[in-house]
C-alpha cells in the first residue's frame, strides 16, 4: 500500500494519459461486444464533441493543478484536515477512507449542489444533453463545469486533509469508474445490481442519464453507491426504459454540436419534467 501511495505521489503524465486513453478504449471494443443500446449514430461524430469536452477538462486541470498541489502541501504541513484528526489506523483504512471522504464532498456533493442550483443545473447540463450515453460521455463537461468541479475537488483535499498520492490515487479511480458507468455496455443484471449495493454500476449510472424527473436527480455517485443510499438519493430504473437526453432540451442535432453546447448554458432556465415517480431506497 505504501508502494501503491509513492507511485501516485510522482505518477509521470504519461501513465496518466495512457490511463485516460486506454479506459476509453478499452470501453469503446467493450461497448461493440456488450451493447447496453444498439445506437444508431456514427461512433466518431457522437465522440467530437465529448472529446472535445474531454481535452478542456485537461486542459483547466492542468492549469489549476497548483493550486491542487499546494492545498495539499499545506493540509499535510500543518496537520489539518479529518484524516490528520484520525487516532493511527492501519494505512489501508486510512487510504479506504480517504478515498470515501474524497468521493463524498468532490463528487456526490459537487454533483448533488449542481443539479440543484440554478445557474450550476444550467452548466451541468451540457453533460445531460447526450442522447447516447456512452464511455465518451464521461468527461463531456462544459469548460465552466470543469472549473466548479475543481473547486470542490480542493475544497475536498481541504476538508479530508489528504496527500498528493492519496489524491492522484482517488482521481485515477474516479477517471476509470466514469468511463464504465457511463459506458453502453449490459452486465449481467444479477452482478450489475450487486455491485450497486457498494460501488457505482453501468445501469445504476445510467438511471442518472434518463430524460425526465425524478430520475435526473438521483444517483449521484461516481465511486461509491452507499452515499446515494444513505442520503436517500438512490432510484432504480428497468434498463430498457431509460431513455438518455433531458427532455427540456431535445433537440439531438443541436446536442451534438460544439458551438451550440457551450452557448447551452445561458440558455433560459429549464429542468426535466417530474414525472412524480416515488424514490426506492
Amino acid at each position: 500500500m505504501e508502494l501503491m501511495l509513492q507511485y501516485f505521489e510522482n505518477i509521470p503524465s504519461t501513465h496518466r494519459t495512457l490511463l485516460l486513453i486506454g479506459g476509453i478504449t478499452f470501453f469503446w471494443v467493450l461497448e461493440g461486444i456488450l451493447p447496453l443500446k444498439n445506437f444508431k449514430y456514427k461512433k466518431w461524430n457522437h465522440a467530437l464533441p465529448n472529446l472535445f469536452f474531454t481535452l478542456t477538462t485537461i486542459i483547466i486541470n492542468f492549469a489549476f493543478a497548483f493550486f491542487l498541489l499546494q492545498t495539499s502541501d499545506w493540509v499535510v504541513a500543518h496537520n489539518f484536515g479529518i484524516l490528520n484528526w484520525l487516532p493511527e489506523i492501519p494505512l489501508w483504512t486510512y487510504v479506504l477512507f480517504g478515498i470515501l471522504l474524497l468521493d463524498l464532498i468532490g463528487a456526490y456533493t459537487a454533483h448533488r449542489v449542481e443539479h440543484n442550483v440554478k445557474m450550476l443545473w444550467m452548466v451541468h447540463l451540457v453533460h445531460h444533453t447526450d442522447h447516447n450515453v456512452d464511455a465518451t460521455t464521461a468527461n463531456r463537461h462544459h469548460p465552466l463545469e470543469s472549473v466548479i468541479r475543481f473547486g470542490f475537488t480542493v475544497l475536498g483535499v481541504f476538508l479530508v486533509g489528504a496527500p498528493i498520492g492519496l489524491i492522484m490515487l482517488y482521481q485515477s479511480i474516479s477517471l476509470v469508474f466514469a468511463q464504465f458507468t457511463h459506458a453502453n455496455i449490459r452486465l449481467p443484471k444479477g452482478l450489475d445490481y450487486a455491485i450497486s449495493w457498494v460501488l457505482v454500476s453501468p445501469d445504476m449510472h445510467k438511471v442518472h442519464h434518463h430524460h425526465v424527473l425524478p430520475y435526473t436527480d438521483s444517483n449521484y455517485g461516481n465511486i461509491f453507491s452507499i452515499w446515494d443510499r444513505f442520503f436517500g438519493t438512490f432510484m432504480k430504473l428497468n434498463r430498457d426504459q431509460i431513455i438518455f437526453g433531458l427532455d427540456t432540451f431535445s433537440n439531438k442535432e443541436e446536442n451534438g454540436k460544439i458551438k451550440a453546447l457551450l452557448k447551452q448554458p445561458f440558455h433560459t432556465y429549464r429542468k426535466p419534467t417530474n414525472t412524480n415517480t416515488t424514490k426506492v431506497s
